[in-house]
Order: structure tokens, then sequence, then C-alpha cells
């Protein structure tokens, strides 16, 4: 169990690192020392590419990670506009179609380097090469993802988020580090992950928005439809867990 201490070693220092930088007005940078702490850990363990899931994986695992942002965001918009807060007057359209362009394709990149390389990457085989068991992996790298999140929402700052949404926004991020965990464990490749993960960030903050920011939707009851900070997220994100947990146990991932 010893080996256990690098990788929670590591995790507090990315925490301790994120919150100063969020709390000092560099929260749009937050993530980026995420891409020296993976490289300087993996260089300490050398995993293999196959640990850290550095692997292409196969197109129907690529058809999950696409499904999971088209099919809770697409229902969570459907229901904000059946309930009437819904509103395409929004002006700047070709900014917010180019920034969901471009951060659903390179958007990937930063991912990879970022949150799904040090977390579902060098973290998930650092655990690995500790023996713990893949639902231990899945549930201990997911908490782990959360806490790191911790500070950008309390932080005060444009991506910060009124208190009584903050629970809601953690077990939010805790069903999405879960999803996004399941979709390395079933592939074994961070790279289908982290499509997922581009995806859902450029398409999530480009219609709904993000913090207390209105995206291009106009949904303004975020608190209710927000798929990160809403109640209707946590029950979307839920089920989509439920459905792939499911599926992670017929195929015996885990």
């Amino acid at each position: 169990m010893n080996n256990i201490k690098l990788p929670l070693l590591a995790v507090a220092v990315a925490i301790a690192i994120t919150a100063t930088m969020d709390f000092t007005g560099y929260w749009m940078y937050s993530a980026l020392p995420l891409i020296a702490l993976t490289l300087i850990f993996w260089l300490i363990q050398r995993q293999s590419r196959t640990e850290i899931g550095l692997t292409l994986g196969k197109p129907k695992h690529y058809a999950m990670a696409l499904s999971y942002p088209a099919v809770v965001l697409s229902l969570a918009a459907a229901a904000a506009y059946f309930s009437g807060d819904f509103s395409l007057s929004e002006t700047g359209w070709d900014i917010h179609f180019w920034n969901i362009a471009i951060g659903s394709s390179l958007g990937v990149l930063m991912v990879i380097l970022t949150e799904e390389g040090f977390f579902r990457g060098w973290l998930w085989g650092a655990f690995k090469q500790a023996k713990l068991s893949e639902i231990k992996i899945l549930i201990i790298t997911s908490l782990l993802f959360t806490a790191w999140h911790v500070p950008a929402v309390t932080s005060g700052t444009d991506y910060g988020l009124p208190w009584a949404q903050v629970p809601v926004y953690l077990v939010n991020a805790l069903l999405m580090g879960l999803i996004w965990g399941l979709m390395r464990l079933i592939s074994g490749s961070v790279i289908v992950s982290s499509v997922c993960h581009a995806v859902w960030n450029a398409f999530a903050y480009g219609l709904f928005g993000f913090g207390t920011k209105v995206g291009a939707l106009g949904i303004e009851n975020t608190a209710l439809f927000g798929p990160e900070v809403g109640y209707l997220g946590l029950a979307l994100n839920g089920a989509f867990f439920f459905w792939l947990f499911t599926k992670a146990k017929k195929s015996g991932a885990l």
C-alpha cells in the first residue's frame, strides 16, 4: 500500500497549486500545471504507454464517448425549451460556433495533456501499479478529480458558482469523473475519455454557459437545467453513469 503515497502526494500538490492560482486571479491557467506534474511523476514511475492509456481504442468506443454529450445535453436543452427557458436571440453565434468547434477539436489535446492525462492517465496507471482493483481505481480517481475542482467553483472568479450550487456541481463532477473513468476502463484508452471530455466541455459551456454566465441557448435557470450545476444534470448524468456501469459489468471490464 506504500505505493499509494506517491499518487496521493501528486494530487495534493496539484490541488495546492490549482487553489493558489484560482484564488490569485490565474484561474484560466490553473489546469496547465497538470502537464508538468504528469511528466514529473511519469518520469519517476516510468509507466508504459498502455498503463497510462495512450492507446487508440476502437471506433465503437468513440461512438460511446460522443453519445454522452449528445444524449445528456440534448435532453437538458429539450427540457429547457419546453419549459420556456430557452432563447436563440443571443447575438454572436459565430463566436459561439468557433469556440465550440475549437474546444471540441483542439480541446482534445488540451485535456489529454491536463485533466485526463493526469487523473485518468498517469494517476490511473499509478494506482494500477499499486495493485488496486479496477473499481477502487475508478472510485478513488473520480473522488480526487472532484476534489481538484473545488477551488475553481469556490474562488469567486468567472468560473465560480453561488454557494447553493456548489454541492450540486461537485456531485455532478463526481458523476462525470466516474463516466470518463468507465470510458477509460472499457476502452483502455485515455484518448477516448479525452474526446468525450473535450466535446462535453465545448458544448456544455458554449450552449449552457459556465459559472454565472448564460450560454448561447439563453437558459437562465441553470440551477435546474444546467448539465453540470443543475438538478436535471444530476438525474441525466446519474442515469448515463448507471447505463455505462451496467455496460462495463456485462463486458467484464469490472
